[in-house]
């Protein structure tokens, strides 16, 4: 009736749940296009050109929080992950990607342990 199905190896992509803070406007709203600017922005400003050729895919976003889910090649993860998190300003502010949870599988970042209420 119920079939197992076990995934062995590498997964293709990795997923990534972030949140972009600024400094001194924090409930500021940003839109889809100026999210992924500012991540290839962190792409260019530590790999140089080489970076922007990074395939970064946003998955969900939500613009009053400024969070989002990011889907990376799972060969390009800790690039994009090292490049968000020491990226820190934009257009003269200062900001920081948080990022709360990655994983090689989406259906993991539907549910947080720590945030569940028991």
């Amino acid at each position: 009736m119920y079939k197992r199905i076990v995934s062995k190896g590498a997964t293709e992509f990795a997923y990534l749940k972030v949140t972009l803070d600024f400094e001194e406007d924090p409930n500021e709203a940003i839109d889809v296009v100026t999210f992924k600017t500012i991540i290839i922005d962190a792409l260019r400003s530590l790999f140089g050109l080489a970076g922007t050729s990074i395939n970064v895919d946003i998955l969900k976003y939500e613009e009053t929080q400024r969070n989002a889910v990011l889907r990376v090649h799972h060969s390009s993860l800790v690039k994009v992950w090292g490049s968000l998190t020491l990226h820190g300003i934009h257009r003269e502010q200062r900001c920081a990607f948080r990022v709360k949870q990655v994983s090689s599988h989406l259906m993991a970042l539907a549910g947080n342990s720590r945030d569940a209420v028991f």
